[in-house]
């Protein structure tokens, strides 16, 4: 997310002051975690001097849903209504984010006839 907000090529000591405050993150583990999006083609990385540079290589939306259909399969054995309830359990559900979730499966389950 930092990268894509960045707009532009960004240091591994950029993407480390622009976590969330309280995330004590090891470089290493930065690093390790740029070292796979780099494999999996979703980030490059340019050498400039002694300096990495690492920028997206796919846009926010794909690789996102790639993410989410990850998450959705492995934990919760690709069932959305498992997910949702995982989410909300014993929790407050806002009427009004209800009432949009609704809407949208309504229009899927349409798309799909």
């Amino acid at each position: 997310m930092i990268i894509w907000e960045a707009e532009e090529p960004v240091t591994r000591l950029y993407i480390e002051e622009h976590m969330d405050e309280g995330r004590d993150v090891l470089p290493n583990t930065v690093l390790t975690l740029l070292s796979r999006l780099e494999r999996r083609g979703f980030v490059q990385k340019d050498r400039q001097g002694k300096m990495n540079y690492y920028s997206a290589v796919v846009p926010k939306e794909p690789y996102l849903k790639e993410a989410g259909r990850g998450v959705l399969q492995r934990m919760f054995h690709g069932s959305l209504r498992n997910f949702a309830a995982a989410l909300y359990e014993g929790e407050e559900i806002d009427p009004e984010e209800a009432e949009a979730l609704y809407w949208f499966l309504e229009e899927k389950r349409q798309e799909r006839g």
